[in-house]
């Protein structure tokens, strides 16, 4: 896959998720999708699937009420996009045990996103 094609698809899911946007966010995404979260090393989080990959995305939309990431860094490697995020967001609702409605999080982290035949197969967040 050309990588001019797999950068616009990326900017155009980051958008989407900029928007909350979810239709925007999986125009691209493969029926098979898998998704990991990825904290201290740990894997948190793992979904399989285009349906169940939008209702978590749907579900964490309701978790703020603004929200910006941007890509600082973006390496390409075959059908493997490596990208250095930077994001802020201000949550909407009270978490239990965590920040509370209002309060700004902001965080550097890393997105991998692997294509195949030109959709997303793969995403990782690793924080």
């Amino acid at each position: 896959m050309k990588e001019k094609r797999m950068k616009r698809i990326i900017e155009e899911y980051i958008s989407a998720y900029n928007k909350f946007d979810v239709d925007g966010m999986i125009r691209n995404i493969d029926e098979d999708i898998e998704f990991k979260n990825i904290t201290n090393g740990e894997v948190n989080a793992q979904l399989n699937g285009k349906d169940i990959f939008k209702k978590q995305l749907e579900q964490s939309n309701a978790l703020f009420k603004k929200r910006e990431m941007n890509i600082t860094e973006q390496v390409i490697n075959g059908d493997t996009v490596e990208n250095e995020i930077n994001f802020k967001g201000v949550f909407a609702i009270d978490v239990p045990d965590g920040p509370k409605s209002g309060e700004l999080l902001k965080l550097k982290s890393k997105s991998v996103f692997k294509f195949k035949k030109g959709r997303i197969v793969s995403i990782e967040d690793i924080n």
